[in-house]
């Protein structure tokens, strides 16, 4: 039996779920690399990374290095004397620190690899329709997401899932699959396998401005499926033409409603309670809605004190 030293790198909470259970499960962190503190707010506080966060409250050894080639940087991670570095949720490593410790660089991905190599694998596979995702670990080498696998577990995508709660389930299996993967180290039973490139293998892309707007035109599921693939963050959006008001607005939640109408794709139904746009083959029924400089709230609330003329429509 292995006796592990782990360095463990990541930033956002998905990756503290992990690192508390690699803590609580009494594995040996020697260090706990994160992001620089960065300004945040109107008063521009410096914010701590949630990583660096838990870790300071357990005590563990913290580096923030900005620059990952920097010499400071590389000789106080090789004095740490690690032999395993896990990595999850941060950024791509040089090869200088990957290939430092004895038994490699592992990192865990939210999807179920080769599919979903990038940067929004949770988003994407709600955007996209899947019916099902999960967690692969694999160890690090040149390329982004590319390298061998070594555990993947699947899950089951809810009709109605968002990315919110789909998040919070793969960051509980990604717990215990990178427990698991950290014990056949340790026993010294590792095995690999490559991944299989292929033609059709899907990508998640970076997520900016233009792919988070919605398109009306589109299919009524590739609409639904856009919205709960962007909430909670960073919401679908689109534009709002009332009378004299051009918005753009973000959607949280909505439902779909198949039926044959005749109404202009983008149109706005509303009553007292309800709020529909229409589309190919139905309406998309709002659930919760912001407008610019107001809080988000639900469809109900805003139909109390904001009107919408009768020609109001999405784009």
């Amino acid at each position: 039996m292995k006796d592990l030293k782990i360095v463990f790198m990541g930033t956002p909470d998905f990756a503290v779920t992990i690192l508390k259970t690699l803590v609580e499960n009494k594995q040996d962190i020697v260090g706990v690399i994160t992001a620089p503190d960065k300004p945040a707010g109107r008063g521009r506080k410096l914010n701590e990374s949630a990583v660096k966060q838990y870790a300071k409250s357990v005590g563990l050894h913290i580096l923030q290095p900005t620059n990952l080639k920097d010499e400071a940087f590389l000789e106080e991670l090789k004095a740490l004397n690690a032999n395993l570095q896990i990595v999850v949720a941060f950024r791509m490593l040089p090869k200088v620190v990957w290939q430092m410790p004895e038994f490699g660089t592992f990192n865990l991905h939210a999807s179920l690899l080769p599919n979903y190599r990038g940067a929004a694998p949770i988003n994407w596979a709600i955007i996209n329709g899947e019916t099902k995702t999960g967690v692969s670990t694999f160890f690090i080498d040149e390329k982004i997401d590319t390298g061998a696998m070594i555990l993947q577990e699947e899950l089951a995508i809810d009709p109605e899932e968002n990315v919110g709660s789909l998040h919070d389930k793969l960051m509980h299996l990604g717990s215990t699959l990178v427990l698991k993967t950290v014990k056949l180290i340790e026993n010294g039973n590792v095995t690999t396998i490559p991944q299989q490139e292929t033609a059709d293998i899907k990508t998640a892309y970076k997520l900016n401005k233009d792919n988070c707007k919605i398109d009306w035109t589109a299919p009524i599921n590739a609409i639904h499926n856009k919205i709960r693939g962007l909430s909670p963050y960073p919401a679908a959006w689109c534009t709002l033409i009332n009378g004299e008001d051009t918005l753009d607005i973000k959607i949280y939640s909505a439902k779909k409603e198949i039926t044959d109408h005749k109404d202009t794709i983008g149109s706005i139904i509303s009553t007292k309670k309800e709020l529909k746009v229409a589309v190919n083959k139905g309406y998309i029924i709002i659930d919760d809605i912001k407008l610019p400089g107001k809080r988000t709230m639900d469809v109900k609330s805003l139909l109390n004190g904001y009107q919408f003329k009768s020609d109001a429509k999405m784009l």
